[in-house]
């Protein structure tokens, strides 16, 4: 019968991959708190008009999305540090399509590091969760105040 444990090695990139999801978590909550922080004189007073709510919802989505880039880079500066992936460009591609769940296969890890790839893509539908939560938030606080207000 074949010993069942898992060895250190395996152990070690469970680590790693908790550690990876560890630090997403942390600059996604760093991001979005300092969003929070920064869009609290905002709501103060909703925009009045099309253009002005258009940016600053558009200002919201960009922030969203370079809070998710610099995710994905983590992930993809990791994979590259490591060696599955053998520069730069197809670490950040690999890591975006793996992030954003789109997974198109060309491009996959080593089979020694091939779980950190659904661990990814686990995290990044959890953190894309979490700003599609907080901008259905940030829609209904911005125009629940305008439409209570009696715009």
């Amino acid at each position: 019968m074949a010993d069942r444990a898992p060895s250190s090695n395996m152990l070690a990139k469970i680590l790693i991959a908790c550690v990876l999801v560890a630090v997403t978590v942390a600059v996604h909550g760093l991001g979005i708190g300092s969003l929070i922080r920064g869009l609290r004189s905002r709501l103060a007073d909703p925009p009045a008009g099309f253009w002005s709510a258009a940016a600053l919802l558009t200002g919201v989505t960009w922030i969203l999305i370079l809070i998710h880039l610099i995710e994905i880079a983590i992930w993809a500066l990791f994979y590259w540090w490591a060696g599955c992936l053998p520069d730069a460009e197809p670490a950040f591609y690999f890591s975006g399509v793996t992030y954003a769940t789109v997974g198109y296969g060309d491009l996959v890890l080593p089979q020694a590091w091939r779980m950190l790839g659904p661990v990814e893509g686990l995290t990044g539908i959890l953190m894309c969760g979490l700003s599609t939560g907080f901008f259905f938030a940030f829609l209904s606080r911005v125009f629940g105040a305008k439409f209570n207000a009696g715009a």
